[in-house]
């Protein structure tokens, strides 16, 4: 089993959801829901993960939020 960590965010214009794993060439998708978002990009990785060896050219570290006056 592996784990990847995805970053998440809504396009206000079409009302989905939008994720990638940073790093990861090619790891994107969308959905509708959360739900439909976690298996499309589920099924992205395994497809990606069978065609190619995956070389990530960066970590993910995590978030930070910043103030701004």
């Amino acid at each position: 089993m592996k784990i990847f960590t995805a970053i998440v965010e809504r396009d206000s214009d079409t009302n989905l959801y939008v994720g990638y794993v940073p790093g990861f060439s090619g790891a994107h998708s969308q959905g509708e829901t959360l739900d439909e978002l976690q298996e499309n990009l589920r099924e992205v990785i395994e497809m990606l993960l069978e065609d190619e060896e995956v070389v990530f050219k960066t970590e993910f570290v995590g978030t930070q939020q910043i103030v701004v006056h």
